[in-house]
């Protein structure tokens, strides 16, 4: 009986290790990712920030490149300004003011006005309280969307007429 169980511990401790050496092998590799990845970044933007350094090592590599591929891609659909705009109307909801002040002087870097800012924000606010009235006041949503559709084809309309008579 001793002898059995002496080699369930064995067994046992050799599970152990093998699964501990198995996540040891990732953990040495990602930590190598890391350090590439903290390289692009200062060499991306001149230093790493230390939010970035917040993060777990293994969440790393996809923070930085969803970044770099989408928010700092200038050949993306939407241009610079438009997406720390658009960031910014998002933490102005949130709120985050972590948020709001990068993609404030993120959205100003990328040649956005005051006036811009003001109204970026005001329009968050806008969507902000119809959203609580449709919402809270369980407008139909199909005829919601039909009103919509109706107004907007209607302002279509009377844009092409008015582009035609000039």
């Amino acid at each position: 009986m001793r002898n059995s169980t002496t080699h369930h511990i064995t067994f046992a401790t050799a599970a152990a290790f093998g699964v501990l050496t198995a996540l040891a092998q990732p953990a040495a590799a990602q930590e190598a990712q890391g350090q590439a990845v903290y390289r692009d970044i200062e060499q991306t933007l001149g230093s790493v920030p230390s939010f970035f350094k917040q993060l777990p090592a293994t969440a790393i590599a996809g923070a930085w490149a969803e970044m770099k591929a989408f928010q700092l891609n200038p050949k993306t659909q939407l241009n610079g300004k438009t997406k720390e705009l658009i960031g910014l109307a998002v933490a102005a909801q949130i709120p985050c003011q972590y948020c709001i002040y990068f993609h404030t002087a993120a959205a100003k870097a990328n040649d956005a006005t005051d006036e811009e800012i003001r109204e970026t924000v005001a329009m968050a606010a806008v969507v902000r309280h119809w959203s609580t009235v449709l919402n809270g006041t369980q407008v139909d949503l199909d005829g919601f969307k039909r009103d919509t559709d109706s107004v907007l084809g209607l302002a279509a309309e009377r844009a092409k007429a008015a582009n035609r008579s000039q």
